[in-house]
């Protein structure tokens, strides 16, 4: 199962609204997916439910005959309502073994660590894969940890099995060393959402990382 949970999550797009110049979401994730990414997390921070719902709704009916799994940050009520494909959790949200209870065996559940023992803990407690967050300072997320930096990737990489992306602050120029490190995937926000041409900025990456 890991081995393809980790070819899924090679190239993950997340969302933000903000750095998407007033285009349509769908329209970015569209040009993205077109440009090689595997994976999209739909993360909202800034709508309530039913236009986040609505955004989820759009994406399912987007990526599902694409076969790109549908990943949904925070709100496993969401996730749940929309039958995607999987949810991601930060250290403050939901319990794994409440969400697995909730969605099933075969949603992807990702967990967000900023340490080398918040690694391990979700491993033991049932993620499919770990967002190392941050790899590098980002200004698209204000209230993480201190960057782990490439090291912190190897470190975490020695420790757990699952699957691992890096998400914060990689771009085409850092996006192989984060691979390179132990990462079976990275996860980019404005690299893909604020570029002049989404399909070339994921294509790109693609080829740096594939």
């Amino acid at each position: 199962m890991h081995k393809s949970v980790s070819s899924r999550l090679l190239l993950h797009l997340v969302t933000d609204r903000s750095l998407s110049q007033e285009r349509p979401l769908v329209e970015v994730v569209t040009e993205a997916v077109a440009g090689g990414i595997t994976c999209v997390q739909l993360r909202e921070k800034a709508c309530n439910t039913r236009q986040f719902l609505d955004e989820a709704l759009a994406l399912k009916t987007l990526l599902q005959p694409l076969g790109v799994p549908l990943i949904i940050n925070d709100r496993v009520d969401i996730a749940l309502a929309v039958g995607a494909d999987g949810v991601h959790l930060g250290q403050s949200d939901m319990p794994i073994s409440h969400a697995r209870r909730l969605l099933g065996p075969d949603c992807l559940i990702g967990i967000s660590a900023e340490s080398v023992a918040d690694a391990i803990e979700a491993e033991q407690q049932g993620a499919d894969y770990i967002g190392i967050s941050p790899v590098f300072s980002t200004p698209t997320k204000t209230d993480t940890a201190p960057a782990l930096g490439l090291e912190g990737i190897r470190q975490i990489r020695e420790r757990v099995r699952i699957p691992l992306v890096g998400i914060g602050g990689i771009n085409l120029t850092n996006a192989r060393q984060v691979i390179d490190a132990g990462a079976d995937g990275v996860a980019i926000v404005s690299a893909i959402m604020a570029a002049e041409s989404p399909r070339s900025a994921a294509e790109a990456i693609r080829g740096a990382v594939g």
